[in-house]
């Protein structure tokens, strides 16, 4: 089996753990049986070694109850830049393996389902836990969003970037939070509504900054280069803006620009929003192609 699955920005300012964004770059796996665990595996993450430490093989345990399995894994999806990239080979690997629930796998895997639920399902998404269950909402988005990621080439572990957070925030930084994701599902359903302020946090943004001290400059960058709105993507260091879709490609250049003398390498990618989701068949053909795949 052959799957195929979108990456994933999660938060998108005030949804902490709650809402995620399907986009534009994609991870595929095929599975077939074999001896013993192996992988073969182009573009991003193909660096990381085949033994049972790997998360396929954890996957493949999970599913088959051994990891006896070929993965052929194709991705353009950086590791550890804040684009959903575990939850979506998880879903893949799950899917590609047979799993009735990839989502649920995922979900389970990663420990909180708004990446997951973005991978699998698609599009703009609302996702959480209830009474032990995870539960997946699609929101509606406007066929005109778009999005502009800059995608440092330092990589900030999702760990790392949860252990800078507090145990607690205050009631009035929780309203906060609150109001900015109203203003955000309303202005992605209609990008005339959608403002600046929608992408806005105090749960975790401003904890994380010190993690990676050019995020704000980044996200200003985005704005005066046009973009409506801009934050961090998941748990970052990439940093995404919000655009439509016909003004993404001069908003990427103006940001390479104003980018230019900064200390930390980057690229620059205009990414739409994936609307399908999982992807799964049974072999190439004329209308499914193997995935294109180039290190960022």
């Amino acid at each position: 089996m052959i799957a195929r699955v979108p990456a994933s920005s999660a938060n998108l300012g005030p949804g902490f753990d709650t809402l995620a964004l399907a986009l534009s770059l994609y991870l595929e796996v095929e599975a077939n049986a074999a001896e013993r665990f192996e992988i073969t595996a182009l573009g991003e993450g193909s660096s990381v070694h085949a033994n049972e430490d790997h998360l396929g093989a954890k996957v493949a345990n999970h599913i088959l109850g051994h990891s006896n399995v070929h993965l052929k894994i194709r991705s353009q999806i950086p590791l550890g830049r804040g684009l959903g990239s575990s939850a979506a080979f998880v879903a893949a690997c799950a899917a590609s393996l047979g799993a009735d629930d990839p989502f649920l796998v995922a979900s389970k895997f990663d420990g909180h389902p708004e990446n997951a639920a973005a991978s699998v399902f698609g599009g703009f998404v609302s996702a959480t836990s209830v009474d032990s269950r995870y539960v997946s909402n699609s929101l509606r988005v406007d066929p005109k969003l778009a999005a502009v990621a800059v995608i440092p080439s330092v990589e900030l572990a999702t760990k790392k970037a949860r252990g800078v957070l507090p145990a607690s925030v205050s009631f009035h930084d929780a309203i906060f939070n609150l109001g900015r994701m109203g203003l955000l599902i309303a202005g992605f359903s209609d990008l005339d509504r959608l403002v600046s302020e929608a992408t806005t946090d105090r749960l975790h943004q401003s904890y994380r900054s010190a993690l990676f001290p050019q995020s704000n400059e980044i996200m200003d960058a985005l704005l005066d280069a046009g973009a409506i709105a801009s934050c961090w993507s998941g748990a970052g260091p990439t940093m995404i803006g919000f655009c439509r879709s016909r003004e993404a490609s001069g908003i990427a250049e103006r940001v390479k620009r104003m980018l230019a003398v900064s200390e930390i390498k980057f690229v620059v990618r205009e990414l739409g929003v994936d609307l399908k989701g999982l992807v799964v068949t049974n072999s190439y053909g004329p209308d499914f192609q193997p995935l294109e795949v180039a290190s960022l």
